[in-house]
């Protein structure tokens, strides 16, 4: 019996521009339906965020011109916590699935494979917090307060 489950996403963009934005946001929903195979009759809702620096368009318009029209939609801002990955769309895809937590896979692409670093097939190099002497994101001395999700 299908349940509602949550599959997460991120990446970033070059600019904050209308076309880097739908550009992302296209590559990221086709990378999680691949990848876990969705069908679209079976996505309850998604949900967008964005880094407040992200302006210039709404991601859901990327998904619409997937032509995911009957698919109910909302965007939003991040909170502006100083240490934030810029340039970053983050997406929930709730998802109506036979699949267990375990089988669903998280697509996290360019700079946002550091946000979840356990998800991501890149691993943990790169984006890094401010100098505070906090660690690489994802390192196992910090506490779960300090990730960023």
């Amino acid at each position: 019996m299908p349940v509602c489950r949550g599959v997460r996403g991120a990446t970033t963009c070059a600019a904050n521009t209308r076309e880097a934005i739908l550009t992302a946001t296209r590559e990221l929903l086709v990378q999680m339906v691949e990848r876990n195979g969705i069908a679209r009759t079976d996505i309850a809702s998604i949900f967008f965020t964005t880094s407040p620096d992200l302006t210039a368009e709404f991601p859901a318009l990327a998904a619409r011109e997937l032509g995911w029209n009957h698919v109910a939609m909302l965007c939003a801002h991040e909170i502006a916590v100083p240490h934030g990955l810029p340039r970053c769309i983050r997406v929930l895809i709730h998802w109506n699935t036979d699949k267990a937590p375990e089988e669903i896979q998280h697509v996290y692409l360019h700079d946002a494979v550091h946000l979840r670093p356990d998800w991501s097939e890149a691993g943990s190099e790169g984006y890094r917090l401010p100098d505070e002497g906090k660690a690489v994101l994802g390192s196992a001395d910090r506490s779960e307060e300090e990730v960023p999700r």
